[in-house]
């Protein structure tokens, strides 16, 4: 997928990022996850390894009391590439994340979830995107060439959220949720200060108000399995309504 929509008006993007000190930040966004970080750390250096040589790993610890600081304060003074942003109170994931990509030194920034729901053999063609010249790239798992593992009752709540989002905002995204993206970093810095989502809906706000900006996002099909942090079920598409509502507003109300 690649261009996905020109704006009413083209903004004038303002570059807040310092140079680039890595190529790529990667970040992922923890709440009392130490178990999992166990596997997702060596996974994620192993990954990174053979995509660039330039790269930090970013734990954004978002005040877990499970001993999680602990293991990545410990995993890094082991390993440099290692950085833990930790936060005595509970931001909220999204925040977290607005945080982490504000002090990543990496030109790219990339995220995805802890559980490594999406194969991490498609983190290469992830951040290949933004290479080639997106300003977002995002995994999916609604496309036809989408591989994915979870329940009936999931399946059909994403499908409606995301057909929500389509039909009500405008999106030409196909799935605004899968956990696994990527961003030129000067760009998003530049998106980051309109996103009023803190928590699960800033993954669909920031592709969204992205779209509207013109920025240009490719999306592609990965290989997903439901994991620990996948919570949405049916019953959550009343919240999401409100949620996208209040979206709408925002871009079309009076102030928007």
């Amino acid at each position: 997928m690649g261009d996905t929509g020109a704006p009413a008006v083209i903004p004038v993007f303002i570059d807040r990022a310092a140079p680039a000190e890595n190529e790529v930040s990667a970040v992922i966004p923890v709440f009392n996850d130490r178990t999992a970080l166990e596997t997702a750390m060596p996974a994620s250096l192993s990954a990174l390894e053979r995509i660039t040589p330039d790269f930090e790993l970013i734990i954004a610890e978002d005040g877990s009391t499970d001993g999680t600081a602990d293991l990545v304060r410990e995993k890094a003074a082991a390993d440099p590439r290692i950085r833990l942003l930790h936060s005595d109170e509970r931001l909220g994931r999204g925040k977290a994340l607005t945080r982490a990509f504000t002090e990543a030194k990496g030109g790219i920034v990339c995220y995805y979830d802890v559980d490594l729901a999406t194969d991490l053999a498609y983190l290469g063609e992830l951040i290949g995107a933004i290479r080639g010249g997106s300003d977002i790239a995002t995994g999916s798992r609604l496309l036809p060439s989408s591989t994915v593992t979870r329940t009936g009752e999931r399946e059909v709540a994403s499908r409606v959220y995301n057909a929500l989002v389509r039909g009500i905002l405008g999106s030409r995204v196909h799935d605004h949720q899968c956990g696994f993206k990527a961003f030129n970093r000067g760009r998003i810095l530049s998106l980051l200060p309109s996103v009023r989502a803190t928590h699960w809906f800033w993954d669909t706000e920031v592709l969204v108000r992205g779209q509207r900006a013109g920025l240009r996002v490719t999306e592609f099909p990965v290989v997903w399995r439901t994991g620990r942090t996948t919570t949405v079920r049916l019953n959550d598409v009343f919240a999401m309504g409100g949620a996208i509502l209040s979206l709408w507003w925002q871009l079309h109300g009076p102030q928007g």
